[in-house]
């Protein structure tokens, strides 16, 4: 039985978050150990918020007594500044996604980097991990580089519409984990890097089901090359679809939704959440194609 205590309320800030799936991971965890937990949607489109005013809901949940706040697309990087504190991996990768609000103060974390890295493990226990290319300069593709390199990564090219974001994220993984484990540039080097590669990890907002399509042509995938999505709204997104026809062991974005759920959820409440059951919840709520049920 859980400790008694006052229930927990926390919410997601980000854009077009009507699908999102973290509301009822976490509050079936609660209900399974015992909290009374409310988990709200702080989507900016039906607000009317740009990503810009993140800080003005960070600062009005705080007032309205919420405990800890989810962070995601686009807000990931621009909350920051609104932040009183960082945790260290939070600091080193420049990107928030989780914010615990207590005694005044926000203090931001970053979840995204072990989920990710916790579901490699899972999924991808023994595949090749020396040369990997990471669509995706953001703050998911800040988190997911991160745990690349912390999992092992060599070599890893990053490539963005942003080549200047891509190639300061370079230079930024290389200060930490050392000179030429990392490179920047844009998408078209694409072919050439993934040709190259022992996996290919997509960390940006295509494939999503607002952003619909795939970031990578199909002939560009091969039986030898392993895909890692991070999108799990659909689980099934155009480039995991695409990647399974091609032959690539292929991990989807779900068990990292899962666990960087898990590590937020504990941060929340100081509670250790089963991360077993959260997984077998989520692959209740959605169907084959990765959709919301309901």
């Amino acid at each position: 039985m859980s400790p008694a205590r006052p229930g927990t309320v926390v919410g997601l800030i980000g854009s077009g978050i009507g699908p999102s799936l973290s509301p009822q991971l976490h509050e079936a965890e609660a209900d399974a150990l015992g909290l009374r937990y409310v988990y709200r949607r702080l989507d900016l489109d039906v607000l009317g918020k740009a990503p810009e005013e993140v800080g003005e809901l960070v600062r009005a949940a705080q007032l309205a007594g919420y405990d800890g706040l989810n962070v995601t697309h686009p807000c990931k990087q621009l909350v920051l500044e609104h932040l009183d504190e960082l945790s260290p991996d939070a600091a080193a990768l420049g990107a928030v996604n989780t914010v615990v609000l207590a005694d005044g103060r926000a203090v931001g974390h970053n979840t995204d980097w072990s989920g990710f890295a916790r579901n490699v493990d899972r999924g991808l226990p023994d595949a090749a991990m020396d040369r990997v290319v990471l669509l995706g300069a953001g703050g998911a593709g800040a988190a997911v580089a991160h745990a690349l390199l912390t999992l092992g990564t060599d070599r890893l090219t990053v490539l963005d519409v942003d080549a200047a974001r891509a190639t300061e994220l370079a230079r930024a993984l290389t200060g930490r984990f050392g000179a030429g484990r990392a490179g920047g540039g844009d998408l078209t080097g694409l072919g050439t890097a993934v040709a190259a590669a022992d996996g290919l990890v997509h960390a940006t907002p295509t494939g999503m089901a607002a952003h619909p399509g795939s970031p990578v042509p199909a002939d560009l995938l091969r039986p030898d090359l392993w895909v890692a999505d991070i999108v799990y709204r659909p689980l099934a997104t155009e480039l995991v679809t695409t990647a399974r026809e091609r032959g690539c062991r292929v991990l989807d974005g779900g068990g990292m939704a899962v666990f960087q759920a898990v590590d937020s959820f504990r941060l929340f409440t100081g509670l250790e959440p089963d991360a077993d059951r959260m997984l077998a919840h989520f692959a209740a709520l959605v169907d084959p194609a990765g959709s919301p049920v309901g």
